[in-house]
């Protein structure tokens, strides 16, 4: 039976967490009755969201980490572990983008990518899981993309490298399975944001493939956890972007641009977060 995590009472990492979507499921997991451990590049952004989350009662301990680093990350994980107070919830949010054609994009930008978005899905990881195992009890989450589950010009460095975190979630999923742990997983796979990183972007049907709300997806995805649940993929239309693969290469790409997608990039510049 899969495992049905509970909120209440529980500690929730979420990297990533001084803005945009880790903010919001910082807030919300606080409101859920759990402590809210908060990771960013940013001091001053991470104790900004605690700030906010103990000005509504709860409980928030934030931490300047930059989780491109392993031995950030190491330090970190160590100190919160030897507080004796384990960590039940993980969130990979932490994500940058370039936002370029290949040959455009920088290639500082490029190597930033990759190193925020796919390493420390496994240094994070790490980290927490050996408690995890132990206790039996614990859950991975990983703020993926719709962009992993389909190609898109002008993202080849972000849409690869949320490519790399949906094989990375899915393996570690039937790892565990194989392993028969009970340790949940949960990839999370959304559509645009509106929390600046995509500002340009523009859908060609917005009424069915919108720029989401951040705070209806935090919501979404903690339901989504709390229930269980192994793959949450928004906004429902986006659903159609699993099977896509299965489909010959040239009506692949003739659905993409039926859709689209490749146009919605055309004004897009990137952002760092």
């Amino acid at each position: 039976m899969r495992p049905r995590p509970r909120l209440d009472g529980a500690t929730v990492l979420v990297t990533g967490a001084g803005n945009g979507l880790g903010r919001h499921l910082a807030l919300q997991a606080a409101r859920r009755g759990a402590e809210a451990v908060i990771w960013d590049l940013d001091a001053d952004a991470a104790e900004a969201t605690a700030e906010a989350v103990r000005a509504e009662g709860g409980h928030a301990e934030a931490r300047a980490v930059d989780v491109a680093d392993r031995e950030q990350v190491t330090e970190a994980a160590e100190a919160r572990l030897a507080t004796g107070d384990p960590v039940d919830v993980v969130v990979h949010n932490a994500g940058v983008v370039a936002g370029a054609a290949l040959l455009e994009a920088p290639t500082e930008a490029i190597e930033r990518t990759f190193a925020v978005n796919v390493l420390p899905l496994y240094w994070v990881t790490r980290a927490f899981l050996p408690s995890m195992l132990t206790r039996q009890r614990g859950s991975i989450v990983t703020i993926a993309s719709a962009a992993g589950l389909i190609g898109v010009a002008r993202q080849t460095d972000y849409a690869a490298s949320k490519h790399a975190a949906v094989g990375f979630t899915e393996s570690l999923r039937a790892e565990l399975r194989a392993a028969g742990a009970r340790v949940h997983t949960l990839l999370v796979c959304p559509f645009y944001l509106d929390t600046g990183m995509f500002d340009g972007v523009r859908t060609r049907w917005p009424r069915l493939l919108p720029i989401l709300d951040a705070d209806d997806v935090a919501g979404r995805v903690l339901d989504s956890l709390e229930r269980g649940r192994a793959e949450l993929i928004l906004p429902p239309l986006a659903r159609l972007t699993r099977p896509l693969r299965a489909l010959p290469v040239g009506l692949y790409d003739r659905l993409a641009d039926a859709f689209g997608v490749n146009d919605a990039m055309s004004t897009f510049s990137g952002h760092g977060r």
